[in-house]
């Protein structure tokens, strides 16, 4: 198995997801509880977040995501070691009963360690909520990337570090109830409704 590749943040800005997920993600959230921002890249929605009186801490494998991330509120954001099944240490004693991680599973050859990751977090602190934002997919929306010729482009191989799951509100929901979770939430976001960018599920446990 080849080793953690770093994603390259050069900058703590946003990407162009946050335009469309901003609105809908804070709808879901709740102040009075801790936020875990799994998979936070350079940091750029959770200091967003902090910015509007959330407490928000952000854990990723990119060390220079986690760099630029806390050029902007130190001590929040933390290196995730991936051979570890744990958080890192300064975050052990957090009441952690939200995580959210946006733009993220589609990315990971093994999504299942990674919702069983966020379970383990969940259930030590009395059992909470998970949000998740990917990109959507849905028969319409497929059907008019192929008619399109627009696969290649839209799931480059050649992309590294790019998406390799391509997930849909079923298959999402299946993972996340195969974990125990219930999903309570679901909204797509960006552009017509089945023909979403992104969608975002939220589940409890």
């Amino acid at each position: 198995m080849s080793e953690y590749k770093d994603y390259g943040y050069d900058t703590h800005t946003a990407d162009h997801t946050q335009n469309y997920i901003w609105e809908p993600l804070l709808q879901m959230l709740q102040h009075e509880k801790i936020i875990l921002d799994l998979g936070c890249g350079n940091g750029a929605l959770a200091n967003e977040l902090i910015t509007k009186g959330f407490k928000v801490y952000g854990t990723d494998a990119s060390l220079k995501g986690i760099y630029q991330a806390n050029k902007i509120n130190p001590g929040y954001f933390f290196v995730q070691d991936l051979s570890s099944d744990d958080l890192p240490a300064e975050l052990l004693d957090k009441k952690i009963q939200t995580i959210i991680s946006t733009e993220v599973i589609e990315h990971l050859y093994d999504p299942r360690a990674f919702i069983s990751f966020a379970k383990k977090i969940l259930v030590k602190n009395g059992g909470g909520e998970i949000i998740l934002s990917t990109p959507y997919h849905g028969y319409l929306k497929n059907l008019l990337i192929a008619i399109a010729g627009k696969w290649d482009h839209h799931a480059d191989p050649l992309w590294d570090g790019g998406h390799i799951k391509l997930w849909s509100k079923q298959t999402l929901t299946t993972l996340l109830e195969e974990q125990g979770f219930k999903v309570k939430g679901f909204v797509g976001c960006g552009r017509l409704p089945y023909l979403w960018k992104s969608m975002i599920i939220k589940a409890t446990i």
